[in-house]
């Protein structure tokens, strides 16, 4: 049945997507970018394994995009505490991971390569790792099957499946059996992960798999340590503050009418305004509509500066200090969630704010376990966001509660990290 797939994603599926992709470059500059970054992959593993000591184990971890490599750094770190001579190796898909990500727990970073037969087996046989790590749902089928055919151990952490995923329909059940079955071990994020998944592999000699929880708890807690220990004053005493981080136009015609009209009515709120790209022109579009409604606007442009006061709205205009800015507000809406999924709904949660977002989270357990508790709201129209909103500002019990619940499960899922770190190693 491998062969069968693998015939037929050789022949035909992979080849369109490929030339779907080269088409897109023509429309879309992330396009570009990563087919160019991916043409220089090969090139650039030659010339750092060139005269590469081999006595060194090499583990190649591959992550989507900036978002799920924040489930991998705890990992690494453990990884590299162990094995402090190993050399871990980084591919990304995406550009926002591979321009974004800087940090010395990475030996060698790349795009991931096209994923034909011929340049997954050259650069197996370049970098010749220990162990092919993917975190979470980025797989690709010739790196998983070529490493099954050069016997290179293969793992998932942080496997998560949806309840009506389409990975459990028939005939694309096959295809995605081919390709789990080839894999020597798979960590899942919960119980429920492991039992989906047991319904797409197939009962004899299936991957060794095992419940681990989500590293990415673990760095959200991690990076918020250091930052938390000068602010531990209450929530309640902080600045009536609501924040809209990562926001897409497709979050923004749902959310600013809701928002506006809070600031209209309370003039005790104020607004942090976070769009995902933070261009010129998406600044000043933003800085106008406030401005047009009587709005004092700020625009924050200072990466160390994090002082927001002074206005009723700040436009932010730089990346990278989100995380840290959460802890001046007191509740979030996060975007993503009318488009391609929400962002990280994790670093406001453990900030002690409510987080609210859009409907399109099934790819995130973090935000189902949210609403589960009562510190996350899924919301899918503008009275929703204003229910939601009113409802968290009005009732300072409610607010509380939901503040409590979403700090709460970051704390009750800590330790992944330690698990498949312990997996990796032995395994």
């Amino acid at each position: 049945m491998i062969i069968f797939w693998a015939f037929l994603y050789n022949l035909i599926l992979f080849p369109l997507l490929f030339v779907f992709g080269l088409v897109g470059t023509l429309f879309n500059q992330k396009l570009k970018d990563g087919f160019k970054g991916r043409m220089m992959s090969l090139k650039t593993l030659r010339s750092y394994f060139k005269d590469f000591d081999r006595s060194y184990n090499v583990y190649w971890f591959h992550v989507a995009s900036h978002g799920e490599f924040q489930q991998v750094l705890p990992v690494l770190a453990g990884l590299k505490e162990i094995e402090p001579q190993c050399t871990v190796l980084v591919s990304f898909f995406s550009p926002a991971g591979y321009q974004n990500v800087k940090t010395e727990q990475i030996d060698c970073q790349i795009y991931l390569p096209f994923d034909f037969i011929w340049s997954i087996w050259k650069a197996l046989k370049i970098i010749c790792p220990k162990k092919v790590i993917f975190a979470g749902y980025d797989i690709w089928p010739n790196l998983v099957w070529i490493s099954y055919l050069r016997n290179i151990h293969t793992t998932i952490f942080a496997a998560h499946f949806k309840d009506k995923t389409y990975k459990i329909f028939p005939v694309i059940q096959n295809f995605y059996r081919s390709v789990y079955h080839s894999f020597s071990t798979i960590y899942t994020i919960s119980e429920s992960d492991h039992l989906l998944l047991q319904k797409i592999v197939s009962v004899n000699k299936s991957p060794l798999i095992r419940v681990l929880g989500n590293p990415r708890y673990d760095q959200v807690k991690n990076h918020a340590d250091t930052f938390t220990k000068e602010r531990t004053i209450s929530v309640l005493q902080r600045e009536k503050r609501i924040v809209a981080g990562s926001v897409w136009p497709e979050d923004e015609a749902v959310i600013s009418q809701p928002i506006i009209q809070l600031l209209k009515e309370n003039e005790e709120i104020s607004l942090l305004w976070v769009p995902h790209e933070p261009t010129d022109k998406n600044i000043q579009v933003a800085i106008q509509k406030f401005e047009k409604n009587g709005f004092s606007v700020n625009r924050h442009n200072s990466k160390f500066d994090l002082d927001i006061r002074g206005a009723r709205v700040v436009v932010v205009g730089v990346v990278g200090i989100l995380s840290k800015l959460y802890w001046q507000c007191q509740i979030a809406y996060i975007g993503g969630g009318f488009s391609t999924g929400i962002h990280n709904v994790m670093e406001p949660a453990i900030a002690r704010l409510p987080v609210l977002f859009g409907p399109k989270h099934d790819n995130f357990p973090e935000a189902g376990e949210l609403i589960q508790a009562g510190g996350g709201f899924s919301v899918k129209t503008s009275l929703d966001v204003t229910t939601k909103f009113s409802a968290l500002l009005d009732d300072q019990d409610y607010y509380m509660n939901a503040s409590y619940a979403a700090t709460d499960v970051i704390h009750r899922n800590l330790g992944s990290s330690t698990r498949v770190v312990r997996g990796i190693i032995r395994d």
